[in-house]
């Protein structure tokens, strides 16, 4: 699929400043012979990952049996992390440090940043730069860090919205194309006891950084210190869309990962909602049977002053991590996984491969009306625009989610959250040991 360079900016401005600035801890480059089979033996390789796994996907099992019957001299096990992403980054971090970490691990583009200044990725440059061309550009290039790689790309988070058409018509409105529009067809579903958007404190740390990021990124490099602007224009937008929409209570607050977003959903009040690519086979799973064929996907609208263009939420990778015994060995295994498209489609993920075209699964079409929504993943991802991250991001994502909560309870305004993301990136820089420009 298409991909936008300007998400290369993350990567960029994390190789300039830990080239400049003193506290990146770096990564080792001792992981032992990278061909790791030429001994003889049988190569063992371990991979953990937080992919769904859910009913009707081809399970990273099935996918990573495949392999190994294929290829009896390299043994994949796959683990099955559960956790949230913050708490595979500590037990990596925990892991690289006792000597017992996995080999690959899978990770978000802004996590890798905090990895590689925590000084626990491995170098694989050499070892991964034969795969280049079966990944689109801007992904490959998020997997670098000052020159060096650090694993493959899996897939890309573009944001979009989906929203149940039949309930759209018989409502009279269409897919909001401006601000105003979707301000006003909002007030007038929620009139009729429907609403067209809703307000996830819990993943204010992606979705909302990715819609006010869509304008101009928050972190830059000047010389050799790192400068933080979290109140930009595009920021600014966003909360004041939000903030109407929970004035005139014309948007649900309930916590994504809640069981009452489910339920606004099987009950027909949640009708519309932004989410990241990677949510089309989890909203049906989270509807069953319930909407099944009302269901579209659309391009974002230019309702955040950013000119109809759409931002990240999440997208990953998978990192070799320090003291890596095989690392060409992991690398084949990894352009293998990594390209195995119907596959990893039918995870949800919008893969990062060019090494084919994804194809729509029937299920996604038969709950999406007959729409072909890869083809719309792969408009969005045309429309996707470049968000820097910094090291330790995650702790910016968590006081965003504890200040969007407070704003979910009506105990602050929607401005306080980028307010907060300013604070917690400042701190979290110092905190690394990093310069920051005044």
């Amino acid at each position: 699929m298409k991909w936008n360079k300007g998400l290369m900016t993350g990567a960029a401005a994390v190789a300039a400043a830990c080239m400049a600035l003193s506290g990146c801890g770096g990564a080792s480059s001792s992981g032992g012979a990278s061909g790791g089979s030429s001994s003889g033996g049988k190569v063992e390789i371990t991979y953990i990952h937080r992919l769904p796994d859910k009913s009707g996907m081809t399970s990273v099992e099935q996918i990573v049996s495949r392999w190994n019957k294929e290829h009896p001299d390299i043994h994949v096990k796959a683990i099955h992390f559960n956790g949230n992403a913050s708490d595979l980054i500590k037990k990596l971090e925990t892991d690289v440090k006792a000597g017992n970490a996995p080999d690959l691990a899978q990770a978000g583009y802004s996590e890798i940043p905090e990895l590689f200044t925590k000084g626990i990725l491995e170098d694989v440059t050499s070892e991964a730069e034969q795969y280049k061309g079966d990944f689109a550009e801007g992904p490959f290039d998020n997997m670098s860090i000052g020159g060096k790689t650090f694993g493959l790309p899996q897939d890309t988070g573009p944001l979009v919205y989906y929203y149940n058409k039949t309930e759209f018509d018989k409502l009279g409105i269409a897919v909001p194309k401006t601000q105003g529009e979707l301000i006003a067809s909002a007030k007038k579903a929620a009139a009729q006891g429907k609403y067209i958007m809703s307000f996830q404190a819990d993943e204010a740390g992606n979705m909302l950084t990715g819609l006010a990021g869509a304008s101009r990124p928050w972190y830059t490099v000047e010389g050799d210190a790192w400068k933080v602007d979290t109140q930009t224009a595009g920021s600014k937008a966003v909360a004041k869309v939000y903030q109407q929409l929970l004035d005139d209570k014309s948007a649900t607050t309930n916590p994504r990962w809640d069981p009452s977003f489910d339920a606004s959903l099987q009950k027909g009040e949640l009708i519309g909602t932004i989410g990241a690519a990677w949510e089309a086979p989890l909203l049906m799973d989270s509807m069953a049977d319930k909407g099944k064929g009302d269901w579209r996907v659309a391009q974002i609208g230019d309702w955040f002053d950013n000119g109809e263009k759409t931002g990240p939420d999440g997208g990953s990778g998978v990192v070799a991590l320090k003291g890596i015994k095989h690392k060409a060995e992991a690398m084949q295994f990894l352009d293998w996984f990594n390209t195995q498209i119907d596959d990893l489609t039918s995870q949800g993920l919008v893969v990062a491969a060019t090494t084919g075209t994804a194809k729509t699964p029937a299920s996604w079409s038969e709950f999406y009306g007959g729409q072909d929504v890869m083809a719309e993943f792969a408009a969005a991802n045309a429309n996707l625009a470049g968000f820097s991250y910094i090291p330790g991001f995650s702790a910016v994502g968590t006081a965003m989610k504890e200040k969007a909560a407070d704003v979910a309870e009506g105990k602050a305004k929607t401005g306080s959250i980028f307010d907060a993301a300013q604070t917690a990136s400042v701190d979290t820089l110092k905190d690394y040991g990093l310069s920051v420009a005044q």
